[in-house]
């Protein structure tokens, strides 16, 4: 769902002299290159609280790690995708946010907020969203690229990079075979694997850490990427191309939640209100290039970042777009079976 965020880890020590207090501390557990540092410092330099700036690669991950810490290790605030904010919900992981505690909200675009998610945003406040699309090197490929399927065609073998997502991988294969991606079919998941399967080798690699970089490294030349990646990519490889595939985006919103035992509420509520200042939500979609969801912030963006595609689709472009939903612990596991069965090749 996707992202420059740095894994940074801001110096936590004593200040002042002798017995001093401890700095206010807020810990924060967000997707890696999702966050600019000039943001961090920004709400440092404002409020006096240090950010401890800690990253995960999935949702899968950050969901097994916030399952499984003690309350002296809790995180304030994470940054899960579109259904985790569901199911973790739903599994009373959250801690419910105090409107009362921020300002803004109201800046934040209708057709984001009051989602199926998470009714009347009482646990979420959404951050960014984005699509999950074709990344292309036209330097290096010769003809079309203009769908998920072409990913099979052979010219590509040992060329295609995917995201390291269970669920975003089996999205492409179920599209192709023109299921939808949030199928809980036990059948079509099983479809979907026979057809994962035949791509396998042409997959050089999964990469959900920064993946632009097996583009711009030469290692692959065709696959998937988040669309901020994308943008963020292009600064050094012109030619890679971001293509909305034709059987239909993967779309996903990220919003802050709060875990139930986070040790710091109140500094994760100031880091929310921050967020929301439309100065600073837009200078993150320029900087990162993913769509903010503050419409005054949207306001404020040069022209050449409000008007590209790759950041802002067109309604055509978000035609066939698809949400991922929550499909329940049950189907989940059999896509977590099958996930294993084609990264073990088997």
């Amino acid at each position: 769902m996707k992202k420059i965020a740095l894994a940074s880890l801001l110096a936590v020590g004593l200040t002042g002299c002798g017995g001093s207090e401890e700095p206010e501390v807020l810990n924060l557990y967000n997707w890696s290159e999702y966050m600019p540092q000039e943001v961090l410092d920004r709400f440092t330099e404002e409020t006096g609280i240090q950010v401890v700036y800690t990253t995960y690669d999935s949702n899968e991950a950050m969901y097994a790690r916030l399952k499984l810490l003690d309350d002296s290790a809790a995180y304030d605030l994470a940054v899960p995708s579109t259904y985790y904010v569901s199911k973790m919900r739903q599994e009373d992981l959250l801690m419910p946010i105090d409107r009362s505690k921020i300002e803004g909200f109201d800046n934040l675009d209708p057709e984001l907020v009051n989602l199926d998610i998470d009714p009347d945003n009482q646990y979420s406040v959404p951050y960014l969203w984005g699509t999950t699309g074709l990344a292309v090197d036209t330097g290096d490929v010769e003809g079309d690229v203009t769908a998920w399927e072409d990913l099979w065609d052979e010219r590509f073998e040992g060329q295609v990079m995917l995201t390291n997502d269970m669920r975003e991988v089996f999205h492409v294969g179920l599209r192709v075979l023109g299921y939808s991606g949030n199928s809980t079919n036990p059948d079509e998941i099983e479809e979907a694997y026979e057809k994962l399967s035949e791509l396998m080798p042409s997959v050089r690699t999964f990469n959900s850490d920064a993946p632009r970089m097996p583009y711009l490294e030469g290692e692959t030349e065709v696959g998937m990427i988040w669309n901020g990646e994308a943008v963020m990519g292009r600064d050094a490889l012109p030619t890679l191309e971001y293509v909305y595939p034709e059987e239909g985006i993967i779309a996903w919103l990220d919003s802050f939640v709060i875990p139930k035992n986070a040790k710091n509420p109140d500094a994760a509520h100031e880091f929310i209100n921050f967020m929301l200042k439309p100065e600073i939500a837009a200078l993150i979609s320029e900087e990162i290039g993913y769509a903010t969801p503050n419409l005054p912030a949207r306001d404020l963006l040069p022209d050449e970042v409000a008007d590209d595609r790759a950041s802002y689709p067109t309604a055509e472009d978000m035609v066939n777009a698809e949400f991922q939903t929550d499909i329940g612990d049950e189907a989940l596991q059999v896509y977590a079976k099958y996930w294993e069965m084609l990264k073990s090749g088997q």
